[in-house]
């Protein structure tokens, strides 16, 4: 396929010629694959300012996104990829090739920096899912930090570079740049730009920053040389998403078990306990509580209910054939699906993508931190169904993104299978509004429990 860039993606192709270090935030759906890999091409082939490349991704963006998407252009077809995965023989393997391009998932980031050392040979290296690298405490972070001066050229490639909190852009930036625009560490840019939040003052913890009075803009505009920023909003146009709310409604018995679970934290059913120690662990028993079974204190599951299985299989029916793609968010809930429904797939065997992109598959369930990044599945159907949320707004979105996006020609459903008055609304609430992450959730439970604490 000949590979005619839009204007947007000239423009980025060009800056990551141009510049030896930068962060392409591109919005889902814009072609980051193919405007870094067109970049790629001219660096190595052309202008021989680049030998041999790395390219850190997500594990299953890493097995199937980065070859498929240089196989299906004209002009990268001819470059070699060498997938740096598996045992670590073969991992070995894989890096003894001669190969343009060499894919490790980031997982293994550590035991690469570890094989070559001060041998570094990767001369450019490209971040997909910079935002995976935003913890400053994880090893994948540090030991990148390690090599960063043995490169000459980085990209960071995200669509969400900050989906919780600017705190997050640091290390980001710092592999980009090593300090140069946000500051050598990660204290002096939380000294600089933000004021201590929520925390524990007996602990001397803080738990949430707050920007500062205009650090928003600040920050944004020191790091605005090397980082472009774009929605697919304002550049495509897309069909109309749906989005769609499913009132799943339980029976008075089972009403009064969620109840009781959230009242005293403690659930005794059929000879089985179930125990919340603090408002996370509730909020994620009230979860699977409203998916249907719930994890008791040995791991085994308690059998509550299948009203959410009934509600998929409504919206199986009425979906008249057409293939759907389910998120669940529990081993449980996978489990109950492929009882339940015989013609269900995971999303976990090889020819999973390409089958269900052609049409083959008619309900292909995923966890979304397994489906968030660089799957393009929009060829295979347009309907969605949360089967349970996730609390993290980047994965909410990054999921849906996987039908939303570039090349739909149908406007995209996205049903919620949603029990009424439960968790589930509060979980949506906070991926639908202006707060986000897991510490707006806990907020919303400790107003939940207050209330109740207070008899409404």
């Amino acid at each position: 396929m000949k590979f005619i860039p839009h204007n947007y993606q000239a423009y980025a192709i060009n800056e990551v010629i141009e510049k030896p270090e930068i962060g392409l935030f591109l919005d889902m759906g814009l072609g980051k694959t193919v405007t870094t890999l067109t970049a790629i091409t001219e660096l190595l082939h052309n202008r021989f300012e680049v030998h041999k490349v790395l390219v850190i991704a997500p594990k299953r963006v890493a097995e199937d996104t980065w070859s498929r998407e240089t196989e299906k252009w004209e002009h990268t077809k001819y470059l070699r990829v060498a997938k740096v995965l598996g045992p670590q023989k073969d991992r070995k393997a894989a890096l003894e090739k001669k190969a343009d391009l060499y894919v490790i998932n980031r997982e293994n980031v550590d035991w690469l920096v570890q094989h070559y050392g001060k041998d570094w040979p990767f001369d450019m290296v490209v971040i997909d899912e910079l935002s995976s690298f935003k913890s400053p405490s994880a090893k994948r972070f540090k030991q990148l930090r390690k090599v960063r001066p043995f490169i000459k050229r980085i990209v960071g490639l995200t669509g969400t570079p900050a989906p919780n909190s600017l705190i997050d852009l640091w290390p980001q930036v710092y592999l980009l740049d090593r300090g140069e625009r946000l500051g050598t560490t990660i204290t002096g840019y939380r000294n600089q730009y933000f004021n201590p939040g929520r925390r524990d003052p007996s602990k001397f913890i803080v738990y949430t920053w707050e920007p500062k009075d205009g650090a928003e803009e600040a920050i944004h505009e020191r790091i605005g040389d090397i980082c472009i920023s774009m929605k697919a909003k304002d550049y495509l146009q897309l069909p109309e998403r749906i989005d769609n709310v499913i009132s799943v409604q339980l029976s008075p018995k089972e009403r009064e078990l969620y109840k009781r679970l959230e009242r005293d934290k403690l659930l005794e059913f059929d000879g089985q306990d179930v125990v919340a120690n603090n408002a996370a662990g509730l909020i994620g028993k009230l979860l699977q509580l409203s998916n249907g079974e719930i994890y008791d204190d040995t791991g085994e599951t308690v059998h509550i209910h299948d009203r959410k299985l009934d509600a998929l299989e409504e919206v199986i029916e009425e979906s008249q054939g057409q293939p759907i793609l389910l998120f669940y968010s529990y081993k449980h809930d996978r489990d109950r699906i492929l009882e339940r429904f015989k013609f269900a797939e995971e999303l976990n065997q090889d020819d999973s993508i390409s089958r269900w992109n052609k049409g083959e598959i008619p309900l292909l369930i995923a966890h979304p931190a397994s489906a968030g990044h660089g799957l393009n599945l929009q060829d295979g159907g347009h309907i969605i169904v949360w089967f349970g949320l996730t609390w993290s707004l980047e994965l909410y979105q990054q999921a849906n993104a996987r039908l939303d996006r570039q090349g739909q020609k149908n406007s995209v459903i996205v049903h919620h299978l949603l029990v009424e008055d439960s968790a589930d609304e509060q979980v949506l609430k906070v991926l639908q509004g202006k707060e986000q992450g897991q510490d707006a959730l806990l907020e919303a439970v400790k107003a939940r429990l207050e209330e109740i604490g207070n008899g409404s």
